[in-house]
Parts: C-alpha cells; sequence; structure tokens
C-alpha cells in the first residue's frame, strides 16, 4: 500500500495538502470529498455533471480525456485547456504530485 500527495487550490485560494492511497481504487474527485472540499459530485463518478471540474496545473502526464469527459467539458463554464474532471482521474502512483485547482462553479 502506497499513498500520493495532491496539492488542490480551493476556490478561494487556499492550498490544501492532501494523502490518497493507491490501493482503494478512488479517483480525484472521491479524495476531494473525503477531505470535505467543496466538490458535489452529484453524478457519483460517471462524467455526467462537471461539479468535480478542476484544472491541472502540474506537468504529469495524464490519461487522455474520454469522450464522455470531453462531451460533458464541452457543456461545463470556465473551461480552460487544462481542464479535466476530478472524477475521470484515477489514484495512481504516476499522479503523486499532482496540482490541480477547483474550477469555478
Amino acid at each position: 500500500m502506497s499513498d500520493v500527495t495532491i496539492t488542490v487550490i480551493d476556490r478561494e485560494e487556499k492550498e490544501h495538502i492532501l494523502e490518497a492511497p493507491t490501493d482503494m481504487n478512488m479517483n480525484l474527485m472521491e479524495v476531494f470529498k473525503a477531505y470535505e472540499l467543496p466538490v458535489e459530485g452529484t453524478c457519483g463518478g460517471m462524467a455526467l455533471c462537471s461539479t468535480c471540474h478542476c484544472y491541472v496545473l502540474s506537468e504529469h502526464e495524464l490519461p487522455k480525456a474520454t469522450d464522455d469527459e470531453e462531451d460533458m467539458l464541452d457543456q461545463a463554464f470556465f473551461v480552460e485547456e487544462n481542464s479535466r474532471l476530478g472524477c475521470q482521474l484515477k489514484i495512481a502512483d504516476e499522479i503523486d504530485g499532482l496540482k490541480v485547482k477547483l474550477a469555478p462553479v
């Protein structure tokens, strides 16, 4: 069992250092919620809403967004080139040190 460290900047510009286990098949949205950050995740991680929309600030090589994620981001507000849905980013060793910022609502 190992943990990764993720830095999250909330909507009030406060930085949070989070630790997440790689062995529980979690995604970034679930980690946000576990730390009680203001993310709804109303679709339960199915890429059917954009309430876990965030901006990737670090240079990590992340899996390419799926068509479902791209479709949802096309409907979201405040989308940038580095926008992703937290529910579509799995917690894995490769994202250790990831830095993200929660998108405005």
